[in-house]
């Protein structure tokens, strides 16, 4: 009998093998014929999943954003419970909460190296674009949430304008990602956890 494929499988791994060249080789050579040697398939049968190269483009990239989603709203559920547990360190949940968008280690900056060539493809290609906007939205919405919830429970100094702080706040995640990406000698994982809590600080009611 022939071998029955379960399409979702099949799609998971060729946007896994997209995500593995792409991390060993950049963006621009993941091309439809070295995922499909990445992925131990047929030019053919990756066609028979992606009608093309961008369709095959925009799944890895949403298949990414799913990972770091999965595992950011672990730590959110811990902070953002509407019942946290007693005695629980909201300042230390939000600042491990925010620290998961940060390359802490080899995984997280595997992923941030990969969504900002996701990122930077689309200035250029707009059909990527949607899906950049889409996840820079849900870090401004994250960032706006914890603070808005430390301002319910007073730990943020009164007088703030949460939008303002929420823009300066999220532009400095992208600001640090992006210098321990390109720099990881120089921005070590114990300085952004460094920067991080002395502007968590900068917000905390005196």
């Amino acid at each position: 009998m022939p071998k029955i494929v379960d399409p979702v499988e099949r799609r998971q791994a060729v946007a896994d093998a997209v995500l593995r060249v792409a991390a060993r080789e950049g963006l621009e050579h993941a091309s439809l014929r070295n995922v499909a040697e990445e992925a131990g398939l047929a030019i053919g049968s990756v066609r028979h999943y992606f009608a093309g190269g961008s369709e095959l483009m925009i799944f890895a990239m949403q298949e990414l954003a799913r990972r770091i989603d999965a595992r950011i709203r672990t730590h959110a559920r811990a902070l953002l419970d509407p019942a946290p547990a007693p005695g629980a360190d909201r300042r230390e949940q939000t600042a491990r909460l925010l620290a998961e968008t940060l390359p802490l280690d080899a995984e997280r900056r595997e992923e941030s190296a990969l969504w900002i060539s996701f990122v930077t493809a689309a200035r250029t290609r707009p059909e990527l674009r949607p899906r950049a906007a889409e996840m820079q939205t849900g870090l401004d919405a994250l960032v706006r949430r914890v603070l808005v919830e430390a301002e319910r429970s007073g730990g943020l100094a009164p007088g703030l304008d949460l939008a303002v702080e929420t823009r300066r706040l999220s532009a400095l995640l992208d600001g640090l990602t992006l210098q321990a990406v390109q720099y990881p000698d120089l921005v070590g994982p114990d300085a952004l956890r460094e920067v991080l809590h002395r502007h968590l600080d900068s917000l905390a009611t005196p």
